[in-house]
């Protein structure tokens, strides 16, 4: 997500009566409709699927609202706290053990809900520097949060079965990678045993592997010397890496090769009749589709309009 769009959001505070208005939106009677309407003025960034359930948070009060895939219908999950001492919600992650880690944004913070409740079980405080907590990936032995600001990851390093720990410790990127003026680290995905980490840089476009123990980089070269600019939320599947490109309004679908050393950009996914893209931001998967979040950046009164999700199949 681009923070030039976002500051503005995060002053509306008449977002959060609009919260309670939308809860219950619903789509349509069709199962698994196309698209899936989000509370009106809701101003969506971060998406989670878990066992056929959305969790979305609002940017400028942190509130998530969750619902079914089947219906299109949810609620409110977790109230916003709107304001400048409040909460905020970019990047969402499901684990197994039915818990939700969420990006703070400008906060500094990240927080963990539970995911059938919407009780909050933490608030960490990541850092009180100038920052930009943007996204999160849960792996088997830690939740790793990047900062768009800073050459830094955060992690949280779990306990036996899972157990959260006391505090955060963060994680100097190191190698490859270099933080230049702008908006960088930003969509963060990993392997399935949590081995390698992977992150997308918006300001240059380029792709990295992050050793999770380490910190240290390797720049992942694309054939052709492509970039993938604009670069947001992520999703590597096998060896299938899909990078929203947000004020592009496309996916990127990336081939990797074995290793996830280099790849290739092969195809995109651009906006499709059934519900076109209005700046996504992050995807998740469910099945052989993802769900995009249009998070609809610059335009008037966001806390009047609506927001949904979009469905699209996987290529």
């Amino acid at each position: 997500m681009d923070i030039r769009r976002i500051v503005p959001l995060l002053a509306v505070a008449a977002a959060a009566g609009l919260l309670a208005a939308g809860a219950g939106a619903s789509s349509s009677a069709t199962p698994f409709p196309a698209t899936i309407a989000l509370p009106p003025g809701f101003q969506p960034e971060g998406i989670a699927i878990h066992r056929g359930r959305f969790f979305v948070g609002s940017i400028p009060t942190g509130a998530i609202y969750s619902g079914s895939l089947l219906t299109g219908t949810g609620s409110i999950l977790v109230q916003g706290v709107p304001g400048p001492t409040g909460r905020s919600a970019t990047g969402i992650e499901a684990d197994g053990r039915g818990r939700l880690f969420v990006a703070g944004a400008n906060r500094g913070h990240a927080y963990v809900y539970n995911a059938r409740t919407g009780a909050l079980l933490r608030d960490y405080t990541l850092t009180t520097d100038a920052s930009f907590i943007n996204d999160v990936v849960v792996t088997p032995r830690a939740a790793f949060f990047t900062d768009s600001f800073n050459q830094r990851l955060y992690k949280l390093a779990f306990g036996p079965a899972g157990r959260l720990p006391a505090a955060s410790t963060p994680l100097p990127l190191t190698g490859d990678i270099a933080f230049t003026p702008g908006f960088n680290a930003n969509g963060i995905d990993a392997t399935p045993s949590g081995g390698r980490l992977v992150i997308v840089q918006s300001n240059t476009g380029f792709l990295f592997r992050v050793d999770p123990a380490t910190g240290a980089t390797d720049r992942i070269e694309l054939a052709g010397a492509a970039t993938l600019t604009n670069g947001d939320g992520i999703l590597l599947d096998g060896k299938t890496l899909y990078v929203v490109r947000n004020q592009n309004n496309l996916i990127a679908v990336v081939r990797l090769a074995p290793g996830l050393g280099s790849g290739r950009v092969a195809t995109s996914i651009s906006p499709v009749a059934s519900g076109p893209f209005a700046v996504p931001t992050t995807i998740d998967e469910h099945g052989n589709f993802l769900y995009a979040v249009n998070a609809r950046f610059g335009i008037a009164a966001p806390e009047t309009q609506a927001f949904n999700l979009v469905k699209v199949r996987k290529r």
